[in-house]
């Protein structure tokens, strides 16, 4: 039964997609079964993957409109090692076109639950907004990892989100928890940031990740080469990172 993942924050450049195919190829690499679903219409974590979002002719917009099936939608992602439910533009009209649908809140879930036991791990990468697509996955997801920087504003913006999971936990989806909070493009010669980790650590205590995702060149780079970190330099600082935050996840999965 695959443990289904959403990652989110509505603040944007703080490295949900860069966590999500990065975290996906770690995982794939210890050999978990998983599968990537782009919920965001810039389709960067289908590019991110080695997946050419403009050549596209099913994508997860035509899963939630319920005009194509999941394995119709279903890529394979050869250079991370995990499948993908790709996206592309066509995802930003989907919120217009769900209103008026059935169960719009649901839609991802439900196409999920047929591949459940095909897969150990699902992560969601969500947009930055708390749209009809976040909504998306956070009903279908059983927990969520915060990516977030170690910086004033991001404290505020947590705070909203904390509560918006608490709203979807009591009126959609009641199982819903918060797996932990990533620490991203962390610089620990920054006193602010280290200030600020302080605090997460002290407000949230376990749900912070021992994992700290420092600020990296490799990792920054590897997109544009359509690679998860670890097949462009397996060496580097970020793709050490993300390998131990996949150990972390399997360990507490464990436990």
């Amino acid at each position: 039964m695959a443990k289904i993942l959403a990652i989110t924050n509505q603040k944007g450049g703080v490295g949900k997609t860069t966590t999500t195919v990065n975290l996906a190829a770690s995982l794939a690499a210890m050999k978990k079964r998983v599968l990537l679903v782009d919920l965001d219409p810039q389709g960067n974590g289908t590019m991110g993957s080695g997946i050419e979002k403009r050549d596209l002719t099913a994508t997860v917009y035509h899963l939630l409109l319920g005009s194509k099936t999941l394995p119709e939608v279903r890529q394979h992602s050869v250079v991370g090692k995990y499948d993908v439910l790709p996206a592309n533009r066509e995802l930003a009209g989907a919120e217009i076109e769900m209103v008026d649908l059935q169960q719009r809140e649901t839609r991802l879930r439900d196409a999920l639950q047929t591949v459940m036991e095909e897969y150990d791990y699902i992560l969601i990468d969500c947009p930055p907004a708390l749209n009809l697509l976040t909504l998306n996955g956070l009903c279908a997801a059983r927990s969520v990892m915060i990516p977030m920087q170690c910086e004033y504003y991001a404290l505020e913006g947590l705070s909203d989100l904390v509560n918006t999971i608490r709203k979807v936990r009591a009126h959609l989806n009641p199982h819903l928890e918060i797996e932990g909070l990533l620490r991203t493009m962390f610089d620990p010669r920054n006193a602010l940031a280290q200030q600020v980790s302080e605090q997460l650590q002290q407000h949230f205590g376990e749900k912070v990740y021992r994992t700290v995702v420092p600020r990296n060149v490799r990792l920054a780079e590897a997109p544009s080469y359509g690679l998860p970190v670890l097949y462009h330099d397996k060496a580097s600082k970020g793709s050490q990172a993300y390998l131990a935050l996949a150990g972390e996840l399997l360990n507490n999965s464990a436990q």
